[in-house]
């Protein structure tokens, strides 16, 4: 399969050396899949370097194609950790595969996004070559702390002073059919409630920790939320996502923790879901007082995003894709994802456009390879048009 690939068929070797070495979030050392990039990006005298967190851990590789021209650096921009495989058994091949049957690519991180990773590393390669006559420059991000959630290489990326800050960023997520160009934001927090201690066959009456929590979550439920406005098409939308609390039987617990994420929108921002978490906490104070009051803890925050369809770089990723044929729509998505982290820092970014797959974060992960060479000619003609100005 991969000889009728021709040139491309490099980027699916590329691809299956990675996959063969499993890089899944907070259990693998990541060392053996960034040492197979290193000597490929090596082999091609592609400029490259590590990054690494504030802890000295190395998080990412970034490669670096200068432009002979002055002008704008734009990033592609794929992870080469993945989640974990999930039961093993449940595979009906290796997770760590890394081969190619029927047509597919199969294993963990084929989909999200090892092959991405090989993509944009041979398209910096054909690039490299006629650098003299481009703009800018193109950078290749290829991010070892993703799906831990932190995005420790595009922090790091994006707290390099010797990298050129990006005009906008590709990230290649997988699917055929749409481009990302807008996510909603997140407000995080934790909520310490406390309660009134003791012992549960006590004739005294208390009310503790996990019914005052329990009183919280059905009052958040019912907060009220307000629908989609303006060009943004999303809603805001809030959930409770868990509670700890209490230690056996026989004790009522003092204090129960529960988690709020809220997902933002340009009409319901961070400020307004702390207001409304904080207002339900009031309530509850009023309603059912404790020895201590509810503690509201911000854990993170991130903005939504929306680029326009003719803002760049979505304009050129839509517009490449058109050239090709294809009718690929753009789509403003209820999760989260790097695209908030950089719109953050004011950069703007896309999301996703890659080759149909399965199992993605599931069992038998791959993806079909007969659509590889329009996606790769898609993402080049979107470069060198941001390249050449």
């Amino acid at each position: 399969m991969t000889r009728d690939l021709g040139p491309l068929s490099a980027v699916v070797d590329l691809a299956g050396e990675l996959i063969r070495r499993p890089s899944r979030a907070g259990l693998d050392d990541h060392e053996p899949v960034l040492a197979v990039l290193e000597a490929w990006l090596t082999g091609r005298g592609l400029p490259h370097r590590r990054l690494h967190d504030d802890t000295g851990r190395p998080v990412a590789l970034l490669a670096e194609i200068a432009g002979g021209r002055p002008g704008p650096w734009w990033t592609l921009d794929a992870c080469v950790d993945t989640a974990p495989y999930g039961d093993e058994r449940a595979w009906s091949f290796p997770p760590a595969a890394g081969d190619v049957v029927d047509g597919r690519l199969r294993g963990r991180g084929a989909a999200d996004s090892k092959l991405a990773a090989a993509l944009f590393c041979h398209i910096a390669a054909e690039l490299h070559g006629r650098a003299a006559g481009l703009r800018g420059g193109l950078a290749v991000l290829l991010d070892a702390d993703e799906h831990t959630g932190g995005f420790g290489g595009a922090r790091a990326y994006l707290a390099d002073p010797h990298a050129a800050r990006p005009a906008g960023v590709m990230i290649g997520y997988p699917g055929p059919d749409e481009v990302v160009v807008g996510g909603r934001g997140l407000w995080r927090a934790r909520i310490a409630v406390h309660g009134t201690p003791g012992h549960s066959g006590s004739r005294r009456e208390v009310v503790g920790a996990v019914s005052r929590a329990a009183r919280l979550v059905r009052l958040l439920d019912a907060s009220p939320l307000p629908g989609a406005s303006g060009e943004f098409p999303l809603p805001p939308k809030l959930t409770v996502t868990y509670c700890h609390g209490g230690e056996g039987f026989s004790v009522v617990p003092d204090r129960c923790e529960i988690g709020v994420d809220v997902r933002t929108t340009p009409g319901f921002d961070a400020r307004a879901a702390e207001g409304l978490v904080r207002a339900a906490v009031t309530e509850l104070d009023a309603a059912l007082p404790a020895p201590r009051p509810t503690e509201v803890t911000a854990v993170t925050s991130w903005p939504p995003y929306r680029l326009a369809e003719n803002e760049q770089p979505a304009a050129a990723l839509l517009g490449a894709a058109a050239a090709q044929g294809l009718r690929v729509r753009a789509k403003t998505a209820g999760p989260s994802n790097i695209g908030n982290l950089l719109a953050a820092e004011g950069i703007p970014a896309t999301a996703g456009f890659g080759l149909p797959y399965a199992g993605l974060h599931g069992v038998d992960e791959q993806v079909d390879l007969a659509s590889l060479p329009v996606v790769h000619a898609v993402y080049r003609q979107a470069v060198l048009g941001l390249l050449s100005g």
